[in-house]
């Protein structure tokens, strides 16, 4: 049944329940036609026995046979079923004596019997006449009986007949409501990512229009993905080109004659530099790859804020120094749940993209927030372009300035890729005064402190 195509189930599904509804339907009025027609037999004994009783005492006929056409029997018995009077005179009682003392009574009796020599089943009907007499009247069901096997002749003609044509108008209906479907498959069949494209969408406002839209909403997530990809794909090919062109002219130069010490130190030195711009990448091309696959590894510890800040700077503090910059920490005692390496990680990116970008000290702070802690960088420096703080965090994207200092363009998505792994967010803006705003945020431990291993060794080192 599964392997049936859809418009064929949905039509066998109609046409069961159709033939349930139409069998249902031609019980009913086959039974409401044979009541009514029984109804109208009752009614005319009634008339007739009503005549009878009026003819009891005469000489003439109990019933008219004219107005009877001759199909009226009747009999006129006292209350204990003897026979008074007959017509026809041959005819044989027609109540038993139980059913003859309770006509007799006042009790109106109607039943359904038959009568020897005479075909089919037939009608009684009997009334007390008075004086203790009864008079039975009967009529037979012939006409009834024809009427309903014509009706069941014209019902089992007709019913199959309009089953079928329910069926047609189901297949058409289901093939119609499908149709929408089948030319949406065919566009998706020829998607793909060198073929990008959009379903097309049904202009009425059903579950296929909405099944539509959403799956054009995914297409469209998928073929943003995709260009996100290849241009990933390119961003990384170019910055991998770029220092291995420039590594691979540094050695070709220092092999194509004969060097000295110092060139040759130069020379290495300069290597040394792409080298570790190329490790640097690759590490960082590394823990993206990583956060695609899922969520990255974080391994949470209480830490105050303020020595994770401390650390940072203290890193940074020597090439400050000789850039002539200050960095500012501002002390906080407030507790996070995060990891210490993977913050000192995105902290070191943000504070490395202000001493290259930025100017005047580097403030570093601890913000508390709706249950979280801002760690913020500050600098005084020319800040972001205008509109760039909006992709400040995509992948491989840089200010046009900041191309000059060699920089990746992925320094702000790790930053924004541990914050994520933390559960929440970070940001970037350019501050009312001028310079460069950039944070990311972390959870407030909500318990007791619990010093980390290396807290505790840099402790006992100082004291």
């Amino acid at each position: 049944m599964n392997r049936l195509p859809i418009r064929v189930r949905l039509t066998l599904a109609f046409a069961v329940a159709m033939a349930a509804v139409l069998s249902g339907v031609g019980l009913l009025v086959y039974h409401r036609v044979s009541g009514e027609l029984l109804v109208s037999v009752d009614q005319a004994l009634r008339s007739q026995a009503a005549e009878a009783v009026a003819h009891a005492g005469e000489a003439h006929s109990l019933v008219d046979e004219d107005v009877s056409g001759g199909t009226t029997l009747a009999q006129l018995l006292d209350a204990r079923g003897a026979i008074l009077r007959s017509q026809p005179t041959d005819l044989r009682r027609l109540l038993t004596p139980s059913d003859a003392a309770r006509a007799a009574a006042g009790a109106r009796v109607l039943h359904t019997t038959t009568i020897p020599r005479h075909r089919g089943e037939w009608r009684v009907l009997a009334v007390p006449a008075g004086d203790g007499r009864v008079v039975a009247v009967t009529r037979p069901l012939a006409a009834r009986a024809e009427s309903l096997d014509h009706l069941r002749h014209e019902l089992v003609l007709i019913l199959p007949l309009a089953l079928l044509v329910a069926s047609i108008a189901g297949y058409a209906l289901a093939a119609g409501a499908l149709r929408p479907v089948e030319a949406m498959r065919r566009r998706a069949a020829s998607v793909s990512a060198d073929r990008p494209g959009r379903l097309p969408v049904p202009p009425s406002r059903d579950e296929v229009s909405r099944l539509a839209v959403t799956l054009n909403d995914m297409l469209a997530r998928l073929e943003a993905a995709f260009e996100h990809e290849r241009r990933f794909v390119s961003d990384a090919s170019h910055e991998l080109r770029t220092p291995l062109a420039l590594l691979r002219a540094e050695l070709e130069l220092a092999l194509r004659r004969p060097r000295s010490a110092d060139e040759l130190r130069e020379a290495l030195h300069s290597a040394a530099e792409e080298t570790e711009r190329l490790t640097r990448l690759a590490e960082d091309l590394l823990l993206i790859a990583r956060a695609d696959q899922g969520a990255l590894p974080v391994r949470r510890e209480r830490v105050a804020a303020g020595e994770v800040l401390a650390t940072v700077a203290g890193r940074f503090d020597t090439r400050a120094r000789a850039l002539g910059r200050e960095l500012l920490v501002e002390d906080s005692d407030v507790l996070i749940d995060a990891d210490p390496a993977r913050i000192e990680q995105a902290l070191g990116n943000i504070v490395d993209n202000a001493l290259v970008h930025g100017l005047g000290p580097v403030r570093l702070r601890a913000v508390e927030r709706d249950g979280s802690v801002e760690l913020h960088v500050e600098d005084r420096g020319p800040g972001f372009p205008d509109g760039f703080e909006e992709r400040a965090f995509d992948r491989f994207s840089r200010a046009d300035e900041a191309r000059s200092h060699g920089g990746t363009g992925l320094g702000l998505s790790i930053v924004e890729l541990i914050a994520e792994a933390h559960g929440s967010r970070a940001g970037a803006r350019n501050r009312p005064g001028g310079g460069a705003d950039v944070w990311l945020s972390v959870p407030r431990a909500r318990h007791a402190r619990t010093l980390s291993p290396e807290t505790v060794a840099r402790a006992g080192s100082e004291a």
